[in-house]
């Protein structure tokens, strides 16, 4: 087969209707093969000699779309220099737009023996092409029709935390074989069902194409949650239902374009901070066995893989070349997929220039100067499992953060554990000691009660211990302090008073989350009552115990119907939603401030009740007239005026309802022991008594 020199760039494989450019990065190789493989698995090997600043590269006339490919590195194998090459390996293109098949875990798939004493030591010279997923030559061209992204202004936002396969697997509509895949995401009942509870953004657990580990498989099961990427451009094959030579590609723009047309965001949750390969006894598919030492953090002992991700390696991020494929992949997903923004999978990971996390990282900075990424919503998983990890608080401006302190503040204060009112009054109103002091505003916090790793909303109110059996770990795994309470009986209970409180406590949760300044993240199923049976760890379970059960809307539908109504209210309201710091003080000229807190006998918050563990109640009142943002004109926004009432004590409160310079009439909104509540038909005057029956929250507003 011809072969021209080419160029180095684009990396991967670029089709441009004549033929196809490959290049592929490797600073330490000795030599590189580009294997194409016909639909019998034949094997054809093209040496590559062309090398441009670390670059492989060759040009081939006549090869299209939907071909399958390759490659082999030759170098020395020396693993306790860091050098893992061994051309007896096939390996995945960290470029490859498309992958086809899976890994079968063949010895053949490590590059040492596996029954040797210093087993990585040893190289194994067996051939993995048959055992490895082959990359695919890709047709990049799409019917976009226009579109272009939302651009939905952060601070507008109200996420839904899906899974692509979980959430359509069991929907009785959906056809069969899109069950499970991006098209049956984007069916008209899926969208229909978002539209209706008032998302603006479905933001979808990781969708690059990821490997189930070899351990699980071992047990019979599968890394479902897929936070085990190889390929950071490729749209994950298993979620395609027309195919996997490039079709899959094809099917995820249509996906986003479809959720771009109901006006609803796509956001990606990506595992950029480490790979697939795992540790120095993991397989080599892809970047080991390309250049490890430039794709890995290695330890002082090169044999060695710096871990602060808990799976084997760390991407090694202090690289150029491993700070461009990262940002290549970014303006991939957002150019040429029109994906909105993304959620970074243990993003301290990624700020780490030597062992610290640096916020003057050169990812930050990367990301900082380019104007197509730095446009986009940023989000931050801001934690991982290394030393000085936790960082909530501590990224930089531009970047939005899973707020952690949210969680376990609210988890805390409706349990009736732990209470820190001081601490809860940051979180409900946006958390400014976290995020003021460095530019950033209220909608840099992402508030969440739940997620996907951890209890569901139902098994939050429902379990006191986990219950990870399933997982074949023996109940070790996942974590052991979620904040819960199972109110008297441990998982599901015919007692009907304590499934009417747990029910109730979930509304709690709900109003707690939507009524808080920030951005709402709500975990997908929570909004009909969705168990994972006790099991906190779910990441394996590729079955009925992940999956969104459809049946729950008519089983639960009072609870769906008061999280749309919420909703709702929340995206009526500007109030809920301020770009700006509260001031506690008038900014328009009203008798009071823009927001008063208000303990349990309705009087004004002092220094002592915020310091007092013993209390369990918090009001506050978010003063309508007195919004310090501006509308998208500049003009002055004026709301309705809200008084919100959190009482997470046993005992039925009397609150007098404020009277002198507040407003002197309140319609009753929400009562979460009355869930079928009929919106305004309860006033109260000034200085009545209201009841706010314990675990409940009441919501008025003029």
């Amino acid at each position: 087969m011809q072969l021209w020199p080419g160029e180095p760039f684009p990396l991967g494989a670029t089709w441009d209707g004549n033929g196809t450019n490959f290049s592929l990065f490797s600073e330490r190789a000795e030599g590189v093969e580009l294997c194409l493989f016909d639909s019998f698995g034949n094997e054809e090997r093209i040496a590559l000699t062309e090398q441009t600043i670390f670059c492989w590269h060759g040009y081939l006339p006549g090869i299209q779309p939907g071909q399958r490919y390759g490659f082999r590195v030759k170098g020395p194998y020396a693993p306790e220099s860091g050098l893992r090459f061994n051309p007896n390996k096939l390996l995945i293109d960290p470029y490859a737009k498309a992958i086809d098949g899976k890994v079968v875990w063949d010895k053949s798939v490590y590059s040492y023996e596996l029954d040797q004493p210093d087993q990585d030591l040893v190289i194994n010279n067996l051939d993995s092409a048959s055992y490895v997923p082959k990359s695919i030559v890709v047709d990049p061209s799409f019917d976009w029709e226009g579109d272009r992204l939302l651009k939905t202004p952060l601070h507008n936002s109200m996420i839904y935390e899906a899974h692509v396969k979980g959430l359509t697997k069991l929907h009785p509509s959906i056809p069969k074989e899109k069950r499970g895949t991006f098209l049956g995401l984007a069916s008209p009942e899926v969208i229909e069902y978002l539209l209706l509870l008032g998302v603006t953004a479905i933001e979808l657990l990781p969708i690059h194409h990821f490997i189930s580990d070899h351990f699980l498989e071992e047990k019979g099961l599968t890394n479902y949650w897929g936070y085990n990427s190889i390929g950071f451009f490729a749209p994950h094959s298993a979620y395609s239902s027309s195919g996997v030579l490039g079709s899959q590609v094809t099917e995820f723009k249509q996906m986003v374009k479809t959720f771009h047309q109901a006006g609803i965001e796509v956001i990606l949750d990506v595992v950029y901070n480490h790979t697939a390969e795992g540790n120095h006894l993991g397989p080599t598919i892809s970047m080991k066995g390309i250049d490890n030492v430039s794709y890995y953090r290695l330890t002082d002992d090169p044999r060695y893989y710096m871990d602060y991700t808990g799976t084997g390696n760390s991407m090694n991020m202090r690289h150029p070349n491993v700070l461009q494929l990262l940002m290549d992949s970014l303006r991939y997903w957002i150019t040429e997929c029109h994906v909105d923004g993304f959620r970074f999978d243990l993003a301290a990971t990624l700020a780490r220039e030597l062992h610290d996390v640096d916020r003057l990282s050169a990812f930050f900075d990367a990301i900082h100067q380019d104007p197509i990424v730095s446009q986009v919503k940023l989000i931050a998983e801001p934690w991982d499992i290394g030393e000085g990890g936790y960082q909530v608080g501590n990224f930089p401006v531009l970047w939005s953060e899973w707020n952690g302190k949210y969680r376990d503040s609210v988890r805390d204060f409706w349990r009736g554990s732990g209470n820190n009112l001081g601490e809860l009054g940051y979180r409900l109103s946006g958390s400014s000691d976290l995020y003021q002091h460095d530019g950033r505003r209220p909608y840099a916090s992402i508030n969440f009660i739940t997620a996907h790793d951890g209890y569901t909303l139902y098994d939050l109110v429902s379990y006191e211990q986990k219950h990870n059996e399933a997982n074949g770990e023996d109940n070790r795994d996942g974590n052991n302090n979620e904040r819960s309470c199972n109110y008297g009986i441990e998982g599901p209970t015919d007692d009907p008073e304590i499934n009417e409180l747990r029910m109730r406590q979930i509304r709690n949760f709900l109003v707690t989350l939507f009524f808080s300044q920030g951005v709402p993240m709500l975990l997908g199923g929570d909004e009909v009552g969705r168990s994972q049976g006790g099991n906190n760890n779910a990441y394996c379970q590729d079955n009925e115990i992940s999956w969104f059960d459809w049946h729950l809307i008519n089983k639960n539908f009072e609870l769906l119907a008061f999280t749309r109504k919420i909703m709702e209210i929340r995206k009526e309201h500007p109030v809920f939603r301020q770009r700006k710091w509260f001031q506690g003080r008038s900014i328009w000229g009203s008798p009071v401030g823009d927001l008063s807190w208000f303990n349990h006998e309705g009087k004004q918050m002092s220094e002592d009740n915020w310091q007092d563990g013993s209390l369990n109640f918090l009001g506050f009142f978010l003063n309508g007239n007195e919004i310090n943002s501006p509308g998208p004109h500049g003009e002055r926004i004026v709301d309705n005026s809200f008084l919100i009432l959190l009482n997470a004590q046993k005992e039925t409160i009397n609150f007098p309802l404020p009277g002198k310079t507040y407003p002197n009439k309140w319609k009753l909104l929400v009562d979460t022991s009355e869930p079928n509540l009929v919106e305004g038909k309860l006033w109260y005057q000034a200085n009545q008594n209201i009841q706010v029956l314990g675990n409940s929250s009441v919501v008025l507003s003029t």
